[in-house]
């Protein structure tokens, strides 16, 4: 993260009136903006730099983004450097790994840039926004084939403590690319870039996604953005800001297909509560600000499309579920401004599925727009209803099993239970091998042929000749 110096002469004040954690307050200021940048110079002559949070007629509250240890009133002053936080940005940003602020900690040259861009954003004008459409294959059968990502799209996973959303964030970023398939039908995959931004992780977790990038091959296509558990909690506030922008930049400037993965979005949420409380807000649900909607939508809704340009920024956004409540401020409104969601089931986790995908809670808003003729089979959508219809009918007979005994159950209901036993093993919980469509349909399809034909009242009768081999 970089800042612009001011054509006019700087001022510096000596007013501070007060220290309360990462902020300090400012009085008898003037000709100040708020999103600034600001210098801080401690007694030791150390410059920190921060931000205007807010401005009060000739009061101003500034976080400073590596904590406000050693500073005091008298002695510490504050210089406005008249610009807003910025990333610099270029086509060598792939492969790099950068800190929470954007500055590269690989070891690597330092970014060459070919713009400085301010990490807020600009907000896509709505009548310029094209539908999401194009099917994204992650090589994850319970996403391609019942919870299809499309580009352009905003799709959460509601994780809990201890589930592995990490790896499976991990795989997606190393396996995803955008299908195409060309006049014979053969399925291609274009050109795509990934941003990963990790909010608030342990070192063990910051090696993990190093190794795993690295070793994948995934990496030259990759941006990494790492905030470590002990860095500063008001990077953890930047964090999300300059991996959008670096992407927005692949992007809308360099026509790249751009797949942005947030994890853990509940780490940037508590640092929201954390920031708020130490400016004496009001606070809302459970502790949380009350304008912490309106400051996601700002992140979630730099995702997209934009009509005449080729490239496009899709967001998967992972968030630990405290408790395992989906009711939580967090995925709740997580849940409201993004088009479905991906849930991880605990259950499934505990009896050794991977990836635990629970996808009878899950959903894709967009899913039908991601299929079709051009994109990926005309029996997709039908066969995607069957596995849900027949999936939920075996969920149903498992609690009626524990009341009334299996003894009790007819000939097609047994047939339902040990399909929905073996949709859990072998279609959901694939392992950490890459499906593509194809593989991932003919899996389907294998499951169904299970089935009596009769049974499957979903499947159009042309995709049950050409498929079903019952």
């Amino acid at each position: 993260m970089t800042s612009r110096p001011p054509v006019l002469a700087v001022k510096e004040y000596r007013t501070l009136t007060r220290i309360a954690g990462p902020l300090i307050f400012v009085d008898r200021i003037q000709d100040v903006s708020y999103g600034e940048i600001v210098e801080i110079i401690g007694p030791d002559g150390q410059v920190r730099l921060g931000q205007v949070l807010e401005v009060d007629q000739h009061r101003g509250v500034m976080q400073v983004f590596t904590g406000t240890n050693g500073l005091d009133l008298s002695r510490t002053s504050v210089r406005f450097t008249g610009d807003v936080a910025r990333l610099d940005v270029a086509l060598s940003l792939l492969g790099r790994t950068l800190d929470g602020a954007g500055r590269p900690i690989d070891g690597g040259p330092p970014i060459i840039p070919e713009a400085s861009l301010d990490i807020n954003g600009l907000p896509i004008n709505p009548s310029a926004r094209a539908r999401p459409s194009e099917f994204i294959q992650t090589g994850i059968s319970a996403i391609d084939g019942l919870n299809t990502l499309t580009r352009g799209q905003k799709l959460p996973i509601f994780s809990g403590a201890g589930l592995p959303a990490n790896e499976l964030a991990a795989q997606i970023a190393a396996q995803a690319s955008v299908l195409v398939r060309d006049q014979a039908g053969q399925a291609h995959a274009a050109a795509f870039a990934v941003v990963f931004a990790a909010i608030g992780i342990t070192h063990r977790e910051a090696a993990f996604f190093i190794d795993r990038f690295q070793a994948s091959g995934a990496m030259p296509n990759t941006v990494l953005f790492i905030n470590r558990a002990d860095d500063p909690t008001i990077e953890r506030l930047l964090t999300p800001r300059a991996a959008l922008t670096a992407a927005e930049f692949l992007a809308w400037e360099h026509d790249q297909h751009v797949l942005v993965i947030l994890t853990d979005m509940t780490n940037y949420c508590e640092a929201l509560r954390e920031v708020a409380a130490a400016r004496e807000e009001v606070p809302g649900r459970r502790g949380y600000p009350g304008y912490m909607y309106s400051d996601l939508a700002s992140l979630y809704e730099r995702a997209g499309r934009i009509r005449d340009k080729a490239g496009s920024v899709t967001q998967l956004i992972v968030l630990t579920m405290p408790d395992d409540d989906i009711t939580h401020p967090i995925p709740d409104l997580t849940g409201y401004i993004t088009e479905g969601q991906l849930v991880l089931s605990r259950d499934l986790h505990r009896r050794g599925c991977y990836p635990p995908i629970d996808v009878l809670p899950s959903l894709s808003r967009l899913m039908n727009a991601g299929l079709g003729a051009g994109k990926t089979r005309a029996d997709h959508r039908p066969v995607a209803d069957q596995l849900y219809a027949l999936y939920a009918q075996g969920r149903d007979l498992r609690r009626l099993v524990a009341i009334i005994g299996e003894a009790a159950l007819s000939d097609d209901d047994r047939r339902v239970l040990a399909f929905t036993d073996h949709f859990e093993r072998g279609f959901i919980g694939q392992g950490p091998a890459a499906r593509g469509i194809d593989e991932t349909l003919a899996a389907a399809w294998e499951l169904l042929s299970a089935m009596p034909r009769a049974q499957l009242k979903r499947i159009p009768r042309a995709d049950l000749d050409r498929y079903y081999h019952g």
